[in-house]
């Protein structure tokens, strides 16, 4: 009789064990690439949804108004980084307008021959101008002129300086600066 329910619960145990088996290799080969593939469409269905909703509030009267005073102000502010080219040759004229106004002597301000054009995919239409800029002053002239080149609109990007002490304590400090200005490039204008 043992062996009989041995038997029995042997059968018994091994059609289990080979149930478990196929149910794992269906649920590996058959419903968990259909939950990935759900939560895929389900994630792409909640992206449509937020565009369609998206242009059903860009179609408003309201937010295009709204989007338009944005473009306006962003261009606004591109304007405090970047010169057109035709003021570009008038930054000359401002810096040495500053230098004079803190009291700078021996002031030279040179372009360099050659305008860069940014290296940057999407911004072909903005350009480097270098400008060279020496000068003769004491700490504080250097300092305040330096200040009055950070806060110039456009934006004057002060790329290296370099100070040299004199021997003679009176007569100021030499400076060498090197100055990058972003420029539109003419075809854009």
């Amino acid at each position: 009789m043992k062996s009989i329910h041995k038997k029995y619960f042997t059968m018994i145990g091994l059609i289990w064990s080979a149930c478990l088996i196929v149910f794992f290799f269906v649920y590996m080969l058959v419903l968990v690439p259909q939950c990935q593939a759900k939560k895929v469409v389900t994630r792409r269905l909640a992206e449509q949804k937020d565009a369609y909703d998206f242009s059903l509030k860009a179609a408003k009267e309201e937010t295009q108004a709204r989007l338009r005073s944005q473009v306006s102000d962003l261009r606004d502010r591109l304007k405090d980084f970047v010169v057109d080219f035709g003021d570009a040759a008038n930054l000359t004229f401002d810096i040495s307008r500053t230098a004079n106004n803190q009291g700078i002597s021996s002031f030279s301000i040179k372009s360099r021959d050659k305008r860069e054009t940014s290296n940057i995919a999407d911004f072909d239409s903005i350009g480097v101008h270098r400008l060279d800029v020496s000068f003769t002053a004491g700490f504080n002239q250097f300092a305040a002129f330096l200040s009055a080149l950070e806060r110039h609109r456009p934006v004057l990007l002060v790329d290296t300086f370099a100070v040299t002490r004199s021997e003679l304590l009176e007569a100021g400090h030499q400076a060498k600066l090197n100055l990058a200005v972003l420029v539109k490039n003419q075809s854009d204008n």
